[in-house]
């Protein structure tokens, strides 16, 4: 093995610590060489090892009757009855879509669809978080993330789209603090037999590895490392560790895979994603304390000159590591050769405990597993409440508005209008078996024809709410998530996470950290939703500034009925609108507080996880009795906006007369609040279920007529159906 000259030098170029260094030398008991430097910078970024992060995951609900998988595999799994589970994970590729926004957000979909076929999953839904800054007007800023946020959906379009998986939801949102780093999360679900799911391991003497997909290239050299620092001014130079996506050869491998998982063929299986071959192979033998050997050379190679380095720390794409049966391996070979694929048996098992790389018969690295892939470093970096908070904390609300003025603003916001022109790009229907797709509001669901239930899902972060108090925002994203899909009539089951945070270096983003940890594991807990895996992605800042706290969360739920999804938007004429949940003047964070006061600011709304449950319990149960014709959360806007939108969605008039006690308050963001629509039959029965459960309701309107009337405020429906749906479109559109 060749030594360095300057091997210190060489490992702090790596963004590697002095001390990890120090422990580098201890592990391995002699300096390393320059695969092993690679291979530690890479495992031990923020973006493989979670160091910065792990210290408050681990606190996490993570256990229920119905999790098969939690948190520590490819994604997480939860039974969803009738032999089948339901595989899902969300994660980020903020970084990469920063930098080359159509490849960045491509391979993002990519990456996260690998990791969900590869537990056996057929992927049938997709969704997506993305956010920006401002895109509208001339400014710099302005220019560069409507140029983000095209690229961004194409990227997003191009791949899901080449896949034949459905794109049915999620959210596109707009604040000044994305200006720097916009974020791109994007989630998966596959639907698999409950008891044919694979794991992420490599055991038993003699098994051989196998290497198949694409062939491997330089392309994403060093991109874990990089997505585990702050941007500056020369972040463009970063293009270069930005992958290249391939989604026909995707297809490929998804085909061959789940063609592969019908034999018993195999050990264990492991998507190549940030850190390559070198995350893989250390994640597989470290999960089942093995050791293993790999042959470099024997890995197909798509440039010449490619050197061991290069091999363990490309994120090439659409690549799998494979630990087979001994003896299996030629039926393997065969499964990818004949979808046209590369394959190659490049190492095997051993029970060394250590990794072990050779190159032409020469070896070239050896490290020890466990503490690579199971001891990474956990920091306990400092933690202080921000300063900012005692600025923002008590807001007066005198400006003398009208009602409609406020309104016409609110309802023209970029975060409120429809986002057709985003999601029209997308295929929600493809596989046929969407039931609420883009655009219908709230939750998104999909049919599983095998069983006749359905399946809902809805992907939400409030990033206002997070920033003045980010416990609560923590906790309200994860109720707000659950809302919309209890709206669908489904009963929500487990969430998957993708924490977006500024420099875990600062103890301010830290402590914000923190805070939406315990927001979610109180959250989570209260609602019986336990998370079952995730992401964290830290470091989003530039030049200092940092993003909003941004804990997305992704709910999954179960109707067992696909023919009792539940819309939400009015459905006929003559029927009674009711409000759950009481009202309060609650304005901190809110949309009205942006829009007028040009502010993020106030004291968060009241979080009370017993009201959460108990209306999600009610909307759930009238569903199941046949008594809704529509259910729609009250969120950003308050009840003006909520109720408008239900009113164009569903092209009928409304007619709402709310007994507030401010006039304002049509626009509170109080939690735990929804609006159902019940046909005059279902009155008496819906009003006793009410009744009976003890939840706080008025009846507040009718659905009838061509305008929109709510509480003094008026607007046709055929002025507020142009802006809703005409509106994105002009703004996203306005310098091509």
């Amino acid at each position: 093995m060749q030594k360095l000259e300057n091997p210190q030098e060489i490992a702090l170029a790596h963004s590697l610590t002095l001390e990890e260094y120090e422990n580098i030398i201890q592990i391995l008991g002699r300096e390393p060489n320059h695969v092993e430097i690679g291979i530690f910078s890479a495992m031990w970024s923020e973006h493989c090892s979670y160091k910065s992060s792990k210290k408050y995951l681990s606190g996490f609900p993570t256990k229920a009757p119905w999790v098969i998988q939690g948190p520590g595999e490819n994604a997480g799994v939860i039974d969803i009855g009738d032999g089948y589970a339901a595989v899902f994970k969300m994660e980020s590729h903020n970084h990469p879509s920063f930098i080359e926004p159509y490849q960045g957000a491509a391979t993002g979909v990519g990456g996260i669809l690998r990791d969900v076929f590869t537990m056996g999953a057929r992927p049938i839904a997709n969704m997506n978080s993305i956010r920006f800054a401002s895109i509208e007007g001339n400014s710099e800023t302005a220019q560069k993330h409507r140029y983000l946020l095209r690229g961004v959906v194409a990227g997003i379009g191009g791949y899901g789209n080449c896949m034949g998986v459905p794109t049915i939801g999620g959210e596109t949102t707009f604040e000044e603090c994305y200006a720097g780093n916009n974020l791109v999360n994007a989630f998966t679900l596959g639907l698999a037999k409950a008891d044919e799911i694979f794991y992420g391991k490599a055991e038993g003497l003699g098994n051989p590895v196998m290497y198949v997909g694409s062939k491997t290239g330089r392309d994403g050299l060093g991109g874990a490392v990089m997505s585990s620092a702050s941007f500056t001014e020369d972040s463009e130079s970063k293009r270069p560790t930005v992958q290249v996506g391939d989604p026909f050869t995707e297809k490929l491998l998804l085909e061959a895979c789940l063609e592969l998982f019908k034999k018993d063929l195999i050990i264990g299986i492991q998507d190549m994603g940030a850190a390559g071959l070198t995350s893989s192979s250390f994640e597989m033998a470290g999960r089942s304390g093995s050791g293993m050997i790999m042959h470099l050379d024997k890995v197909p190679a798509r440039e010449e000159g490619m050197t061991p380095y290069d091999f363990m720390l490309s994120e090439s794409q659409e690549r799998m590591l494979i630990c087979a049966k001994k003896g299996c391996e030629q039926a393997i070979i065969d499964i990818f050769e004949k979808w046209e694929l590369d394959v190659a048996v490049i190492g095997e098992v051993t029970g060394t405990g250590n990794m072990e790389l050779f190159w032409h018969g020469e070896k070239c690295a050896e490290v020890p597993v466990q503490p690579v892939s199971e001891q990474a470093p956990v920091l306990d970096r400092p933690v202080k409440e921000p300063e900012y908070l005692k600025e923002i904390a008590n807001i007066t609300l005198d400006k003398k508005i009208s009602s409609q003025e406020a309104f016409d603003m609110m309802f023209s916001d970029m975060e409120v209008v429809d986002k057709s022109w985003v999601y029209s790009q997308y295929d929600s229907m493809v596989q046929t078996n969407t039931i609420k797709g883009p655009g219908s509001l709230d939750g998104s669901s999909i049919r599983i024809k095998e069983t006749g239930k359905a399946l809902s899902m809805s992907a939400d972060c409030n990033t206002r709410f997070c920033y003045i108090n980010p416990q609560l925002g923590a906790a309200a994203a994860v109720m707000e998530s659950g809302r919309n899909v209890a709206m669908t009539g489904a009963v929500p089951k487990a969430i998957t996470d993708c924490l977006n945070f500024g420099n875990p270096q600062n103890p301010e983003v830290m402590w914000q950290f923190k805070e939406c940890c315990e927001g979610i594991k109180k959250a989570c807990s209260a609602l019986n939703t336990p998370v079952i895996g995730g992401n964290v992605s830290l470091y989003n800042e530039t030049n200092g500034v940092g993003v909003f706290p941004t804990p997305s969360i992704a709910m999954v739920g179960v109707n067992e009925d696909a023919n009792k999804v539940l819309p939400s938007a009015f459905q006929k004429n003559g029927s009674t609108i009711y409000l759950l949940g009481e009202t309060k003047p609650e304005f901190g964070g809110s949309l009205f507080m942006k829009k007028v006061y040009g502010k993020v600011a106030g004291t968060h709304p009241e979080v009370d996880f017993e009201k959460e449950l108990k209306l999600w319990n009610l909307v759930i149960e009238a569903n199941k009795q046949g008594l809704l014709n529509a259910a729609k959360d009250v969120n950003v806007g308050g009840l003006a906006i909520s109720a408008a939108k239900m009113a164009v969605v569903g092209n009928k008039g409304v007619e709402i007369v709310a007994p507030l006690n401010d006039a304002k308050d049509i626009f509170s963001e109080t939690l735990s609040r929804a609006i159902v629509e019940v046909s005059y039959e279902n009155e008496e029965a819906f009003e006793n279920l009410v009744s009976s459960v003890g939840q706080y309701c008025i009846k507040i309107g009718k659905v009838q007529g061509d305008t929109i009337i709510i509480n003094g405020v008026t607007k046709s429906l055929e002025d507020a159906r142009n802006i809703y749906y005409n509106r994105f479109k002009e703004v996203i559109e306005q310098d091509l």
